[in-house]
Order: structure tokens, then sequence, then C-alpha cells
């Protein structure tokens, strides 16, 4: 069968290409480590701490999630193999419509092996300090007035359609909305391994080209968002701020975010001098833990600005950097007078625009990835 043929000629590359993904995960290193743990989780007092302990059993999970994947690949493999031969032995006692049914069904089968061996390969180059930790991204509405709230809001949707596709957890905890139409900002939380790791790909300028519903005369109208992402830190992560260099207002809550919306001043906004970076915080159930969430935000922001600008101490950080992430223009969606998605770093493709507003943007973000030198 031909079909069979150009698979097998195809399995010895597939199969380097699994040790290569394996030599890059360090399997040995992975079971190693796996086995540290294991003793850990049985010493009596183990559970004392209780925040430690469960840390340990999330990178327990993670490290088995990783072996067991690759083992899963390594079956799978084999059992394609094993399947080959035994629809070459079993062609001549078959019907030509059995055997194409067959080979169909191989091919699928070796169609999913190959997706999952390149999601695993790509998930090998989240080699950065914190691109395996949880994400943090905020959306701001940018020049075009109503269209670009408008246009924020659906990237918020676009982004929290693919957290779910991801099985990542999104918790909003910060929304600005317009008064018309639209979002003039938003801040979510996306919990999940690897969320940073993805999404730090997505930073930078989106911009939209659509006949705007909200003009009259119907003409195409251009919008800019930007969308900011930065890592989730852990807790035991300590982020050296001084407080001299912040200011701390509270104002009230808007829109949807529970009882004290609206009622007391429980929502915080913490200026940053330095460097002009502001971060707010009002869909946290008080003033305190809003506070809390806001410096939460300040650090992870700090953080990952003193990683990109390659500075090892906060205070290095002089400056307005408030707009200074607005000039990088990443990808274009349009939507009349044709439809197109197409990332200006890439230079990657779609032309079904309203799929990728369903959150399928993992295209663009692994096309991104493979630049990585």
């Amino acid at each position: 069968m031909v079909e069979l043929d150009q698979i097998k000629y195809e399995l010895p590359e597939s199969k380097a290409n699994l040790m290569e993904v394996g030599d890059s995960l360090d399997l040995a290193g992975l079971k190693s480590r796996l086995e540290e743990i294991d003793i850990k989780t049985q010493v009596e007092g183990f559970w004392e701490d209780r925040e430690a302990a469960q840390k340990l059993l999330k990178e327990k999970k993670s490290l088995e999630n990783k072996i067991n994947g690759y083992e899963g690949l390594e079956q799978d493999l084999e059992d394609i193999q094993v399947l080959i031969e035994m629809a070459e032995e079993s062609e001549a006692h078959s019907t030509g419509e059995e055997n194409a049914q067959i080979a169909a069904e191989i091919r699928e089968a070796y169609e999913q092996y190959k997706s999952t061996l390149e999601s695993m390969r790509l998930n090998t180059l989240l080699t950065g300090e914190y691109d395996r930790s949880s994400a943090i991204f905020t959306i701001h509405a940018g020049t075009g007035g109503v269209d670009a709230m408008d246009w924020a809001e659906m990237l918020l949707r676009m982004y929290t359609r693919w957290s779910e596709k991801k099985g990542y957890k999104t918790k909003v905890i910060d929304l600005q909305d317009d008064t018309e139409a639209g979002i003039k900002s938003a801040t979510v939380i996306v919990e999940g391994e690897n969320a940073y790791g993805y999404l730090k790909n997505e930073r930078g300028v989106h911009r939209l080209v659509r006949i705007s519903p909200f003009n009259s005369q119907g003409k195409r109208q251009t919008s800019f968002a930007l969308l900011e992402v930065m890592p989730e830190l852990d807790e035991d992560i300590h982020v050296d701020i001084d407080p001299e260099d912040l200011r701390i207002d509270t104002y009230r809550s808007s829109g949807a975010g529970g009882q004290h919306v609206n009622k007391t001043d429980s929502a915080i906004r913490i200026t940053h001098l330095p460097t002009n970076i502001v971060v707010t915080c009002q869909n946290e159930r008080s003033q305190h833990q809003n506070k809390d969430m806001a410096m939460k935000l300040l650090k992870a922001k700090l953080t990952e600005l003193a990683e990109q600008e390659h500075k090892d101490n906060l205070r290095e950080l002089k400056g307005d950097f408030s707009q200074n992430t607005w000039g990088s223009q990443i990808r274009s969606y349009v939507f009349q007078p044709y439809t197109m998605v197409k990332d200006h770093r890439t230079g990657a493709e779609v032309g079904n625009v309203q799929a990728v507003m369903d959150g399928e943007i993992d295209y663009f973000i692994n096309e991104k990835l493979k630049l990585k030198p």
C-alpha cells in the first residue's frame, strides 16, 4: 500500500525526532528528581508545611506528565510500526476497500503522533526563568475611540477562549468598562504550567481593520490594543521595592465586582514613581485584598521589565516606561474587505479570522517559538 510505504519511509526520522526531544527533556534527570520528591513525600512531618508540600506535589505532577507523555509517544510509535506490519501481512487477504480503511486509520494515528510530538518539542523551547509559570496579562484599548475599546474586549474574549482550550483557569482581577461599548482595560491571571512561556510571545500591539459597527457611514476603521504579559511570581520570590517609590491611591470600583462596588473606595491604584508604571485592582473583596493583588501585579511587571532591560536590580529601572511597549505592532487582524490574520514577526497567516477570534492562536504562538535561536 502506497500510503503505508510513505509512513514507513518517514518513521526513522520520526524516531530520531523523538529521541532528540528526549535528550532535550533530560529524561534521566527528570526521573532522578522524581525519585527525590517521592522520598521527601514519605518523610514524617511532610505536611507540616502545607504550602511547601503542595508546591513539591505540583512539581511531582509536572515531572510525571513529562515522563508519561514521552513514554506514551514511544509506545504510540511502536504501536504504529506493529499496525503497519499487521496491515502488510493481511493485505493479500483483504479487499481494496478494507486495505484503504486500515491505511487511513494508521495515517490518522501517525498524524496524531506527529502533532503530539511537535507540541512536546515546542515545550522544550520554554527555557526562560519564568516560562513555566502562570501568567498575568493586561489589555489596553489604544487609538480608535469606541472601536478600540470594542477591539480590546474582543481580544479579552480571544485570550480567555484560548486559555480554556489549553485547560488553564482564568481570573479577572481588574476590568475597566467603557460607558458606550467595550473595555478600556482588563487584567487577567491565567493559571497553569507554561502559561507565561506561551503568552509572552503575544505581548505587543494588535491591529484591527474592519467596517466599524459604530460608524453610520460604514467606513473602514483601524483600531489598536496593547497586550502586556508578565509571569505570576511564586510567593517565595522576594522582590525589593522601596515603599518611598510608591504612590497609592484609592477610588470607587466600577462595573461588576461584588458587594463593595460603588459603596466603598475599595479599588487600589499604585504608581511606581521611578518608572511611572501604574497597576490597579478592584475585583477583590476588600481594599486590603485589592492592595495585595496590586502589589503582586507591580512586582511581576517590574521583574519582567528588569529582565527585558537586562537589569539585575529594580533600582536601576529609571525613566518613563508607561508608554514604551506601544512601539511594537506584532499582528494585524483584517475583517474587511477580505479576512486575514497576519503576524508581522514570523509572516504566519491565517484566513479564518473567526477561528482565531475563538481562541485558535496556537499556530502564531508556535511559529514565534520556532524563531527562538
